[in-house]
C-alpha cells in the first residue's frame, strides 16, 4: 500500500490549491465533478473529453495527462473512452480531516499547443466510521463530599466524517446519582460533563458504572461506547483553581532551545498534602505537543525543548492539569494557547509545471515556451515571491494566477546568433530580510531558413588555356550558409545561359555537391576569347533560398597555328611562286615583298 499524505501536509497544499485559477485565453472555464469517497477503483468520475470539448484523438495526439498536488495520484484518465477515473481508494478523511469542504485540484496538461485546464473533484463525505472514545474505559475519583450540580469533564469522543455523519449527541445509562450535560467550548464545539443530581455516599455504594454511548447523525446512525467507573472518596474536598481558564502566548518560530515560555498558576485552599500542586500536560496530550514542550511539575513553568516550525503547526492548544496530592487527589484543568509566529526561513522555490519547449527562431513574441509556478512555505509577505529574468534577455515572465507563470518570447529571435539559452530565473520573497534562489531554464531555438547561400565572392575570374583536355576541372566555387541542417546544405547550378548562340551547358558543368566546373570540350581561342556563366547555390530548405555568382572564363592564347605567306600569292602555280626580274637588275634590286599571318596573338603572332 501507498504511503498516503498526512493530514497537515495535505492542508498546506489544499490551502495552496484553494486560490489555483487558470487564466489562459485558451481555457473556457472550470470543470468540477463531485463524487463520494471511497469509490471502486476504475469507477468514472465524468465524460473528461465532453467537458473539455475535445476530441478523442486530441486526448491522444496532445498527450493528454493528469497533475496533482496531493502527494498521489488519485485518477486518471480512460483514453479511449475520454473519462476520468478513479485511480486509488480515496479517503476524506485521510484527506481533509474534518474540513466541511474536500476538494482535490487537478491540472489536465496538453501539448501541442501547450495548455492547462483546472479541474476539481468535490469528495463528498459518506458516514463509514463510527464515533470513537481514545479510551474504552473512564476512571473517575470523586469525593463524597461533591456538591450537588457539581459537574465533571468526561471525554469527548471523535468521529472523522463531517457535517450530519459526524458526532451529534450522547447518551448515559440510567442511574440515580448522575445526569449528562453538554458545554460549550471554545471553537463552537461541546463536551460531555458529568453532573452530581443527589450526595453520594461511599458507605453505601463506593463504585458507580456507567455507560457513556456517543451517537452520529448518519443513517443508519454509528455510535460508540466508553465504560465510566465512578470511584468515591472521602476527605478532601477542594480542587486546585488556576488564576486564568485560558493562558495564550506568542513565539517566534526561531525561537532556541530551553527557552522560557510561560508560568502556570494554581493554588488549592486545603492543607498538608491535600494542598500540594503537582503540573502536567493532560493525559490525552499528543506526542507533538510534548516532544515540543516540557512542564517542571512542583513550578508549572513551561519551557521549550524542541523546534518550532510554523509550517508545521501555527499554533498549539494544551491541556495543563494541576493535581493535589490529597486522598483521593483532586485535579482541575486550563488551556494553554501558544501561537507560532512565522520566520522568513524558508528560501523560494521555483517548479517546472511543464518542461520548456523547444522554439523556432520565427516564433512570434509572446509563444509560450515553458509554464512555472513559485512557491514559499512561508507566510504573509515571507512567502510573497517576485520573479526576475536577467535583463536584455528575449524572454519574459507572464503572470497567471497564485505565483503561476509562463515563460513567453519576448522579441526576435535568430538561431544564428544564438542558437540555446539558458535563462536563469531569480525567485525573492518579501521578508526581512528576503531569501532567493536561481533555477536555470534551458531553451534551444530551432532554426527556420532564413538565410540565403551567400557565395565567397560575387564574380569569378577563371583563366584557361586553349587546347586543353575535355572533362578538366577548370574551377570551384563555394557558398555557406548560416542555416543548420538540410536549411543549410547546397546544391550548386548553371543558370541557362547563351555562349555564342549556343547554350552555356554544352560548354561546361558543375558538380551540384561542391561546385567545381568541369569543361565539356577542348576550347580553340581562335573561335571564343572569353565568356561567363551564371552560377546558383540554392539551399534544400522548405521554402528554398538561393543566390547567383558570375564566373567570367578567359581563354588563355597558345602557339598552335603556324604563320601564312598571302604575298606573293602561291596560289596559280601551286607552291611556287615565279617573280620576273630584268636581266640588268644589280644587287640589293627590289625582287618582292613578301607578306605572311598567324592566327595566334600576342607573341605567338610575331612574325
Amino acid at each position: 500500500m501507498t504511503k498516503r499524505m498526512g493530514y497537515r501536509d495535505w492542508r498546506w497544499q489544499a490551502l495552496w490549491w484553494h486560490h489555483f485559477f487558470l487564466l489562459w485565453t485558451t481555457i473556457d472555464g472550470q470543470t468540477r465533478y463531485s463524487i463520494p469517497e471511497e469509490l471502486k477503483q476504475g469507477s468514472v468520475v465524468g465524460n473528461l473529453a465532453k467537458d473539455l470539448g475535445l476530441g478523442l484523438s486530441d486526448m491522444f495526439d496532445r498527450k493528454l495527462r493528469v497533475a496533482s498536488e496531493a502527494g498521489e495520484q488519485y485518477f486518471s484518465v480512460d483514453v479511449g473512452k475520454g473519462e476520468l477515473v478513479v485511480n486509488d481508494r480515496i479517503d476524506r478523511e485521510a484527506l481533509c480531516g474534518q474540513s466541511a469542504s474536500c476538494v482535490l485540484p487537478l491540472q489536465i496538461v496538453l501539448e501541442n499547443p501547450l495548455n492547462l485546464h483546472r479541474i476539481e473533484v468535490e469528495i463528498k463525505d459518506i458516514n463509514d466510521n463510527s464515533p470513537r472514545f481514545h479510551t474504552k474505559e473512564m476512571s473517575l475519583k470523586i469525593a463524597e463530599s461533591a456538591a450537588v450540580g457539581a459537574r465533571f469533564v468526561l471525554e469527548s469522543a471523535e468521529d472523522p466524517d463531517v457535517a450530519s455523519n459526524s458526532l451529534k449527541s450522547y447518551t448515559l445509562t440510567k442511574n440515580d446519582c448522575f445526569t449528562l450535560k453538554m458545554k460549550d467550548v471554545e471553537d463552537g464545539k461541546t463536551v460531555p460533563e458529568l453532573v452530581l443530581e443527589k450526595p453520594l455516599d461511599r458507605e453505601k455504594k463506593a463504585v458507580h458504572q456507567l455507560l457513556l454511548t456517543a451517537l452520529d447523525g448518519g443513517n443508519p446512525v454509528m455510535s460508540g461506547t466508553s465504560q465510566i467507573t465512578i470511584t468515591v472518596l472521602d476527605v478532601n474536598d477542594n480542587f486546585p483553581v488556576f488564576e486564568k481558564n485560558i493562558y495564550k502566548v506568542s513565539l517566534q518560530e526561531n525561537i532556541a532551545k530551553d527557552t522560557f515560555v510561560v508560568k502556570m498558576a494554581a493554588t488549592d485552599a486545603d492543607e498538608g498534602p491535600n494542598g500540594e500542586v503537582e503540573f502536567s500536560f493532560g493525559s490525552r496530550t499528543p506526542d507533538s505537543v510534548s516532544s515540543v514542550f516540557e512542564v517542571n511539575s512542583v513550578t508549572g513553568e513551561i519551557y521549550l525543548k524542541g523546534d518550532l516550525d510554523y509550517e508545521r503547526a501555527t499554533s498549539y492548544k494544551i491541556e495543563i492539569t494541576a493535581k493535589d496530592k490529597g486522598v483521593p487527589e483532586m485535579e482541575s484543568h486550563c488551556r494553554l494557547q501558544i501561537d507560532v509566529v512565522d520566520v522568513n526561513d524558508n528560501t523560494p522555490d521555483i517548479v517546472l509545471t511543464s518542461e520548456p519547449q523547444p522554439v523556432r527562431e520565427d516564433a512570434p513574441s509572446g509563444t509560450v515556451v515553458a509554464l512555472l509556478n513559485a512557491r514559499d512555505a512561508d507566510s504573509g509577505n515571507n512567502s510573497k515571491v517576485t520573479l526576475q529574468l536577467p535583463k536584455g534577455s528575449p524572454f519574459t515572465l507572464k503572470p497567471s494566477f497564485s505565483n503561476n507563470y509562463a515563460l513567453v518570447t519576448n522579441g526576435p529571435l535568430d538561431r544564428e546568433s544564438s542558437s540555446h539559452y539558458d535563462i536563469e530565473i531569480t525567485a525573492t520573497d518579501s521578508g526581512s530580510p528576503p531569501r532567493s534562489s536561481k533555477k536555470t531554464v534551458p531553451v534551444s531555438i530551432t532554426d527556420v531558413n532564413d538565410n540565403p547561400p551567400v557565395f565567397t565572392q560575387p564574380s569569378y575570374n577563371v583563366y584557361l588555356k586553349e587546347n586543353g583536355l575535355p572533362g578538366s576541372i577548370l574551377y570551384s566555387v563555394s557558398a555557406s550558409d548560416l542555416d543548420f541542417g538540410e536549411n543549410a546544405k547546397i546544391s550548386y547550378s548553371i543558370l541557362d545561359s547563351k555562349v555564342q548562340d549556343v547554350s552555356a551547358s554544352s560548354y561546361v558543368y558543375i558538380n551540384s555537391d561542391n561546385g567545381s566546373i568541369y569543361s565539356m570540350h577542348s576550347f580553340d581561342y581562335e573561335k571564343l576569347k572569353v565568356f561567363q556563366i551564371q552560377v546558383q547555390a540554392k539551399d534544400h530548405g522548405s521554402p528554398s533560398l538561393s543566390s547567383n555568382a558570375t564566373v567570367h572564363v578567359f581563354i588563355l592564347d597558345q602557339n598552335d597555328n603556324a604563320p601564312a605567306v598571302i604575298y606573293p600569292s602561291s596560289a596559280a602555280l601551286g607552291s611556287l611562286s615565279h617573280q620576273r626580274m630584268p636581266r640588268s637588275a644589280k644587287a640589293g634590286h627590289l625582287v618582292t615583298k613578301v607578306t605572311a599571318v598567324d592566327a595566334d596573338s600576342g607573341h605567338n603572332a610575331w612574325i
